[in-house]
């Protein structure tokens, strides 16, 4: 049986060279932990100086924003007070939501998961954006907080929100039709945000109206009353400043809410009061009094007999609450009588009144 084979006893040398490798892998590895640490160190102070970056000086444009991109929004838009300064509209911040279809994943899944969180739009229609060429489509524009945390709470990639301004009328239909409203994009498209829409667009201090909100707010009540009482498919009612003119009041109805542009639509949208033709009526009897008096047909000591009705050509004439008597001049106008201002525009002319006419522009 053999003996068991014996190792040589290590000399000083060897223990050197072990030591020098052990120290050599150690500082190998202090440098490589060196080099790890200082790539993380650089990578963490990257993405924080991004996060910055994005927080206190990102424009918030899309970083995909090109040619086909919408024009960025309009903000600022001036208010618009009556004459006390109460507040008509005015401007809100709110989100839209939009999409890169570039970055769609999955079109099919990502159309299914947003019209879960936005039953209100019709997912072929979305689909049909998901997967176009565009590097930019809206998919819905003025979000409520709640909504943009839905499709936050979501996560599909792709899609991000836009800060734009939501026109809002404070006083709903009250002035429907002084105001106006705004399109989707906040530019003017009827009434006093289409007539002063660049002026408003500018920003600056508010638009003062000559109205009074609250003589608007009572005129609509009582032309209301009055077309439930006389069954009248329309009302329209003017107040103005007998001393400059101004309108105090203009109210037309039906109305609309400008909050909801959909409910301008059809004969609510149709303003009376600028748009609509009528008979000038008794208002005419001014323009007869007018001519009367200037041309020195009559003065204001005169009158004439309203005693009984006029027949002119086929026409029979007579007063709704006639006085069965004589009426001056002044009294004519006063009991808007019918007779008296036909007998007076007879004595003035034809010819005269066309004259006169041609010079107040009508």
């Amino acid at each position: 049986m053999s003996a068991p084979a014996r190792h040589a006893p290590s000399t000083p040398d060897d223990t050197v060279h072990l030591e020098g490798i052990r120290k050599q892998a150690l500082e190998t590895g202090r440098n490589r932990l060196l080099v790890t640490g200082a790539l993380f160190a650089l990578a963490f102070f990257t993405i924080a100086f991004r996060l910055v970056d994005l927080t206190f000086f990102s424009t918030g444009e899309p970083a995909f924003a090109d040619a086909s991109s919408p024009s960025p929004p309009i903000t600022g838009r001036a208010d618009i007070v009556d004459r006390n300064g109460v507040i008509l509209a005015t401007s809100l911040p709110t989100e839209s939501l939009y999409a890169n279809p570039r970055d769609i994943i999955n079109a099919e899944a990502a159309a299914d998961r947003l019209v879960s969180v936005l039953p209100e739009l019709n997912r072929e229609e979305v689909l049909i954006k998901l997967k176009s060429k565009y590097a930019f489509v809206w998919l819905k524009r003025d979000l409520t907080p709640k909504q943009q945390f839905a499709v936050n709470r979501q996560g599909i990639p792709g899609l991000a929100f836009r800060r734009e301004e939501r026109r809002v009328y404070p006083q709903l239909r009250a002035a429907a039709h002084v105001l106006g409203l705004t399109d989707v994009d906040g530019s003017g498209i009827a009434g006093i945000e289409r007539r002063f829409d660049q002026s408003l667009k500018a920003g600056g201090p508010p638009l003062v109206l000559s109205i009074d909100i609250r003589i608007q707010a009572i005129m609509r009540r009582e032309l209301m009353r009055a077309m439930t009482e006389f069954r009248a498919i329309g009302a329209v009612g003017i107040v103005l400043d007998v001393r400059t003119g101004e309108v105090l009041a203009m109210v037309s109805l039906p109305d609309f809410d400008p909050n909801l542009p959909r409910s301008s639509l059809g004969d609510a949208g149709f303003n009376r009061a600028s748009k609509g033709v009528y008979e000038m009526g008794s208002t005419f009897k001014l323009f007869t009094v007018a001519m009367a008096l200037n041309s020195g047909t009559v003065t204001l000591k005169d009158g004439y007999d309203a005693s009984k009705p006029i027949r002119v050509a086929r026409f029979t004439i007579s007063d709704y609450h006639g006085k069965n008597r004589w009426l001056s001049i002044p009294e004519i106008l006063i009991y808007s009588s019918n007779i008296g201002a036909a007998r007076m525009a007879l004595d003035v002319g034809t010819d005269l009144q066309r004259a006169y006419l041609g010079r107040f522009g009508l």
